[in-house]
């Protein structure tokens, strides 16, 4: 028996109207679910720029990178395993805005300073034996002064005891990522199971910046008085150059003189690490050095926004036709300068999207080249939850997809 693909009548004529109906929409549907082409980015009329050799420098390691994008400009043994001097109290401080920001703890509490604070050695605070001083004024000691003993009080506030918080620093070490970096006390004095890179210093210092702006402004204040005992901040780039607004300063015989600045320029912001230098001054200079390379050669721009509706394709057997599709955070890139109008971007969309879908649900990805080179790969997701429509919606998008197959 040969099968026909049309019913007998008296449904013939029906079918066919069907049919031609759908054959009718099915351009536009088709037309909707094609992912975007490549497109031009909005260009920047600049000239073309030579761009030169990252510099060398009389360090044993560094690293810059954007602290938006996240993009790395220049590395030298960006994951070597270094002895990070007082680089590690930025590692004490966000612990301490984390506390802080969670709400266990507050600016205005009152610390009981201990023996064990108020013996450590090293770069002091001054804070005494038995007195109790105000959180905000211990993290200013350990932030602007570098008070080892400031540091070992707030980390016995925390945790109870200076190995307990350490034990909190390597746990949100491991959160963020960190691969080459273990703390064993609070204040980086010498010790051979405390360590850390380049990169994972930037990283530190990047989280920072993004997660505790609020108490980010601490890092740029070049004098902190305490106990009537005034002492300057020692990174000399707050005094040297006005993009600058932070982050640490750290030294021991073991380590060198090392160096994590940032600076920031119109919607740019630059994160340097240097490591293993000869001399205060010399922490300094070639800080500045990687700083003025990665302003004067790179741009950064805000790509897309988190949340702003990027493609709306059509979703099958939905309450609605249609879907919004984004991201979940601001996308920024770090071009060379002059380079940026050789970007393009392009959506991949699945053909086909059925209901239900959750919001978060990811249905594709962004992606950005730079010439033939794919410099960034987003997850799309989906901006809104779409439920499944009624039945004789999800029957008439059943047909329409059918059909739409066909061709």
């Amino acid at each position: 028996m040969r099968l026909s693909l049309f019913p007998s009548r008296p449904w013939h004529g029906l079918a066919v109207a069907v049919t031609a109906f759908c054959i009718a929409i099915i351009q536009p549907v088709m037309a909707e679910q094609q992912p975007q082409p490549d497109s031009r980015l909005p260009q920047k009329s600049l000239p073309q720029p030579m761009i030169p050799t990252p510099p060398s420098l009389d360090a044993s390691s560094w690293i810059l990178l954007d602290a938006n994008s996240g993009e790395v400009l220049v590395e030298h043994n960006a994951d070597e395993r270094l002895p990070p001097a007082s680089l590690t109290k930025m590692m004490t401080a966000y612990i301490v805005e984390k506390e802080i920001d969670d709400g266990n703890i507050s600016d205005d509490d009152m610390v009981t300073i201990s023996e064990h604070a108020w013996r450590t050695g090293g770069s002091r605070m001054f804070v005494r034996e038995g007195t109790r001083v105000k959180v905000d004024d211990l993290l200013h000691g350990v932030v602007i002064q570098s008070g080892n003993d400031a540091s070992v009080a707030l980390a016995e506030y925390v945790a109870g005891s200076e190995s307990s918080f350490a034990d909190l620093m390597n746990q949100q070490a491991q959160r963020m990522g960190l691969e080459n970096t273990h703390f064993a006390n609070a204040t980086g004095l010498p010790h051979e199971d405390h360590y850390s890179s380049a990169r994972d210093l930037a990283t530190i210092a990047r989280h920072i910046i993004r997660d505790y702006p609020d108490h980010y402004q601490i890092y740029s204040k070049k004098y902190f008085t305490y106990n009537d005992i005034r002492q300057p901040n020692r990174n000399r780039l707050l005094w040297r150059d006005p993009a600058v607004d932070g982050l640490k300063t750290g030294h021991t015989e073991e380590a060198g003189y090392c160096l994590v600045s940032s600076a920031k320029q119109d919607d740019m912001r630059l994160i340097s690490v240097v490591m293993g230098t000869q001399s205060d001054e010399a922490r300094a200079q070639e800080s500045q050095k990687l700083l003025s390379y990665g302003f004067r050669f790179f741009d950064t721009f805000k790509l897309y926004q988190r949340g702003a509706v990027l493609n709306q394709p059509r979703i099958w057997g939905g309450a609605r036709d249609n879907l919004k599709l984004g991201v979940t955070q601001d996308i920024y890139l770090t071009v060379p300068q002059g380079r940026r109008d050789e970007m393009t971007a392009k959506l991949n969309i699945p053909e086909t999207i059925k209901a239900p879908v959750q919001a978060g649900q990811q249905l594709g990805s962004l992606q950005v080249k730079l010439g033939d080179k794919v410099i960034r790969e987003q997850p799309l997701v989906a901006l809104q939850s779409v439920e499944q429509g009624g039945f004789f919606k999800r029957i008439w998008d059943s047909i329409v997809l059918f059909v739409t197959g066909l061709f």
